[in-house]
């Protein structure tokens, strides 16, 4: 039988990330899992579809962001939302998706939740899509998640 232990969700604070938290939530409270939140502190400027030289970011600009990105994921899940929930915080410097990646196969992560925006067309074509990337390179089941559409 198949038992999740570990669900990675890894965030951009976007709207669509925060679409899957949701997910992510009831998956960890309905199998008692561990629950990794993470932010991943991209490290390009740049796009990758963009034939432009990598510009990493400045060391105390990468420190801010990460220190940001810290407090942002603390205040993903309200204090009493966290009662019997076992939360862990990761924040990492890299490739977004090569690092969800590598993190979920090195800590033997059971499945990931992730948002993705939906792109598409020339958009898709030079940004790519994190999510995506992920599905294709996660050596566990992902979980991706649109985010709702706003009823007229």
């Amino acid at each position: 039988m198949f038992k999740l232990t570990k669900i990675l969700y890894p965030t951009d604070f976007s709207e669509a990330s925060l679409e899957a938290l949701k997910y992510a939530l009831s998956f960890a409270q309905s199998c008692k899992a561990k629950l990794i939140l993470m932010h991943v502190v991209n490290e390009k400027i740049f796009s990758e579809g963009l034939s432009l030289a990598r510009i990493s970011a400045p060391e105390a600009l990468e420190q801010e962001l990460a220190a940001e990105a810290g407090r942002q994921l603390r205040m993903l899940i309200p204090a009493d939302a966290r009662q019997g929930l076992d939360v862990d915080t990761v924040i990492l410097n890299g490739n977004p998706s090569l690092e969800v990646i590598r993190y979920a196969k090195d800590h033997g992560v059971d499945m990931i939740v992730i948002g993705t925006a939906g792109r598409s067309g020339v958009e898709h074509m030079m940004f790519g899509s994190t999510a995506e990337k992920v599905v294709r390179g996660a050596h566990c089941p992902v979980l991706s998640v649109k985010p709702t559409l706003a009823k007229a």
